[in-house]
């Protein structure tokens, strides 16, 4: 069994499913991975139930709302102005060219939407792909910092190597399963809060005798 999916099923059977992102809608799941950017997800719950609460969280109440208005909203989330032009930005992309629908954005090839969202202030690699995964179910695996610090820790690649390289080796190794790939991503994230911390808990880890 390669190593990646040796990884994936001890840690599956460990933790077992994590129902992860969660979100009523894709809308919601596309603006809490624009808000989780360097903040833990409480915070980007408080800042949701703020938008919902405003009934702001929409593509059009996004996209009329005055940028200071969102950021009083979204202020839990930290760093709430740049966000709030983040977030933004990507209404507004949405808006002209998708419609203001995200299922239309779902309809069209991964690489060309990823491509666009790559173009949008603010949105990097990571959170590109986190819509991509988790708001329009395209098979493309999400890269962050819990996933290198496991991998290189286990000699698998250097932490150092870039965030193409990291993704190319899960996308040559495993199947293009989505749920998996959902599921996997998630399991990175418990075990790096859990376990492989900056200063690791390694006799304890469901990966200490991998």
């Amino acid at each position: 069994m390669k190593p990646l999916a040796k990884i994936y099923n001890k840690l599956y059977s460990f933790y077992g499913p994590q129902c992860w992102w969660p979100g009523d809608t894709p809308f919601e799941i596309a603006v809490g991975a624009i808000l989780t950017q360097n903040t833990n997800w409480g915070n980007v719950e408080k800042a949701i139930k703020n938008l919902k609460n405003a009934r702001a969280l929409s593509v059009k109440a996004l996209h009329e709302l005055p940028l200071h208005e969102i950021a009083l909203l979204i202020k839990p989330a930290g760093y709430f102005n740049v966000k709030a032009k983040r977030l933004k930005s990507f209404v507004d992309f949405l808006v002209k060219n998708f419609n203001s629908s995200m299922e239309k954005m779902k309809k069209e090839d991964m690489e060309s939407i990823r491509k666009k969202l790559l173009d949008v202030h603010g949105i990097g690699p990571e959170t590109a792909d986190s819509i991509l995964l988790y708001a329009l179910n395209k098979p493309v695996f999400v890269i962050d910092a819990y996933t290198k610090r496991v991998l290189s820790r286990h000699k698998i690649l250097d932490y150092d190597a870039s965030y193409t390289e990291y993704q190319n080796l899960f996308h040559k190794e495993l199947d293009e399963d989505i749920q998996m790939f959902n599921e996997y991503h998630a399991l990175f994230v418990r075990i790096g809060k859990d376990f492989c911390k900056p200063r690791p808990l390694c006799e304890r880890c469901p990966l200490s005798d991998f």
